[in-house]
């Protein structure tokens, strides 16, 4: 099975599946339980929920909570999981304070996962190219393309 998440969207992949999302400087979150074989990946724009509107998955603080929880729902363990960061690039010529929301999307990831004790065990973040991600759910295996510009 493939699954090609949006901004905003999580998936987990119960059954064996190839979940894929393009980023800038949004971040994807890829979790992993490598008891239950169980993997999930969540897309989000924003690093913070500002209260303002509801609260979506776009927003990291919402995002990643809501990941785990969702992956924890259907049989996966906290103590189990493994995380896989990506994304957060500098991806468009603006102005800093885009440059930022990709740095903040990387640190609000690092620290909610830190608070939820889930080890980061590899990630590819920052710099100035957007990224093509796959995860395979049931081996937690990473594959990653960078973008051009252009894309």
């Amino acid at each position: 099975m493939k699954k090609f998440i949006h901004v905003g969207e999580i998936f987990i992949g119960a059954k064996p599946t190839e979940i894929s999302t393009v980023l800038g400087s949004c971040v994807a979150v890829c979790l992993y339980d490598n008891i239950q074989r169980i993997g999930g990946m969540n897309h989000y724009l924003v690093p913070l929920w500002n209260e303002n509107g509801l609260q979506s998955p776009k927003y990291g603080n919402i995002s990643i909570p809501r990941l785990i929880e969702s992956m924890e729902s259907i049989g996966c363990n906290r103590a189990n999981m493994e995380a896989k960061i990506f994304g957060g690039g500098n991806v468009i010529d603006v102005s800093t304070e885009d440059m930022m929301v990709g740095r903040k999307n990387i640190l609000i990831a690092k620290e909610i996962l830190r608070e939820y004790r889930i080890p980061i065990k590899a990630s590819d973040v920052g710099g100035d190219k957007g990224r093509r991600i796959m995860m395979r759910s049931d081996t937690g295996k990473i594959f990653l393309k960078y973008t051009q510009k252009s894309e």
